[in-house]
């Protein structure tokens, strides 16, 4: 190597060096980015694992009853199908079933022939009474809510969560009143959903309510993938469909009448979409323009099942367990019940839900971006041997 050429190897050793730098910071700044930021069309093509229903009744007193069927109706629709009450918050206002007025105590119809008590069996209502208030609403859907709160009272939702959220009561152009002392604002119940997309605490969120010029509380809405639906427009009144000439109130909502019209007909496995509930709803018969908002939502609603809000997903994991079952067993069981019992009801059991198996440990989109990763630095790696090879060569 000759002295004159030894300047230039040093210089082109430093420009190397440099270089090197150079390609080592991009590298880490892309695959940081691509760690760190998720768009909202990726995050939502994950699908969900789980459902939830906030189901709430801000009325009080007996001339309120039909505010309180509605909510039970939905209640028990959604445990139909499938939903467990461990997944449901239910608020209740009051409690019409044990009114003195009441003729049929401890009951609650949603319809004037009396043919289904929704009040019913197994029926667990979460909060009551005054417990019934913006705070706790709010606190329940942000998950701010004090440890002494027990789980049951809890809305345990995660990114993976669809959750449905029906109220009903009186209201007007931009509030809903809670038991005529307090009242909502689209403005608080918008920032309520704002504060659980930011904490992860929904991937998709049903929005329905039933009152007077309802459709006011979905304008405010501005969080990612809420479909919104509203019984009346601003300016009309939401109707009841009729009442009971027995206890002499009205028993139910026209809104929520045909809503029950409809999911009555779906089953835990069908495939209903949503697209044809939301345009089932002839104003002619409600008696209100539904209102139905649709651009926070990404899916396509011709695509998307009714049993995505209105029903339960199973989480299923797979394992290499074998499990025997003497079925002998079981049937001469059965064999014993139905000869001791002439009207021997075989046993209420979860019907089979929407089906999805998603394998929790795999995540397709991180898989994604580690292959990503890997590619860059592979990249880059070449050409800074080309690089080091054409200073040298």
């Amino acid at each position: 190597m000759t002295t004159a050429n030894k300047p230039m190897n040093e210089m082109a050793a430093k420009c190397s060096y440099r270089l090197f730098k150079l390609y080592f910071i991009i590298a880490l700044v892309l695959i940081t980015s691509s760690y760190a930021i998720e768009s909202q069309e990726q995050f939502f093509k994950r699908g969900h694992t789980n459902n939830w229903a906030v189901l709430v009744c801000t009325s009080r007193y007996w001339f309120n009853y039909r505010h309180i069927a509605n909510t039970l109706s939905i209640y028990r629709s959604v445990k139909r199908l499938g939903i467990p009450d461990s997944q449901i918050i239910l608020m209740l206002a009051d409690d019409v079933a044990c009114d003195p007025r009441n003729s049929k105590s401890g009951t609650v119809y949603n319809n004037a022939n009396q043919q289904i008590n929704v009040y019913g069996d197994d029926i667990e209502v979460d909060y009551r009474g005054y417990e019934v208030t913006v705070e706790n609403l709010v606190r329940v859907l942000t998950g701010r809510l004090p440890d002494s709160v027990p789980r049951s009272k809890r809305l345990l939702t995660d990114e993976r969560s669809n959750v449905l959220v029906y109220m009903t009561g009186h209201g007007g152009n931009g509030f809903l009143k809670f038991q005529d002392a307090e009242e909502i604002s689209d403005v608080e119940l918008a920032n309520a959903f704002e504060q659980m997309w930011q904490k992860r605490r929904y991937h998709e969120i049903f929005f329905a309510i039933d009152t007077c010029q309802a459709a006011s509380m979905l304008e405010k809405f501005y969080s990612p993938n809420i479909l919104g639906v509203a019984s009346s427009h601003v300016g009309e009144d939401s109707h009841s469909h009729h009442h009971d000439p027995e206890i002499g109130v009205a028993v139910i909502d026209s809104w929520t009448y045909y809503t029950l019209s409809y999911l009555e007909r779906v089953k835990p496995t069908s495939k209903d979409k949503m697209h044809y509930l939301l345009q089932s709803f002839d104003r002619s018969l409600v008696m209100s323009t539904t209102k139905i908002r649709t651009d926070l939502y990404k899916r396509d609603l011709t695509k998307v099942p009714i049993t995505d809000f209105f029903g339960s997903v199973r989480n299923i994991e797979i394992v290499n367990v074998s499990v025997s079952v003497d079925r002998s067993k079981e049937l001469s069981q059965d064999i014993l019940l139905t000869s001791q019992n002439d009207h021997y009801e075989a046993r209420q059991q979860y019907s089979t839900q929407f089906p999805l198996i998603e394998a929790l440990s795999y995540n397709p989109y991180e898989t994604k971006q580690i292959a990503s990763a890997i590619y860059v630095l592979l990249t880059l790696s070449i050409l800074l041997v080309i690089s080091i090879l054409t200073t040298f060569l």
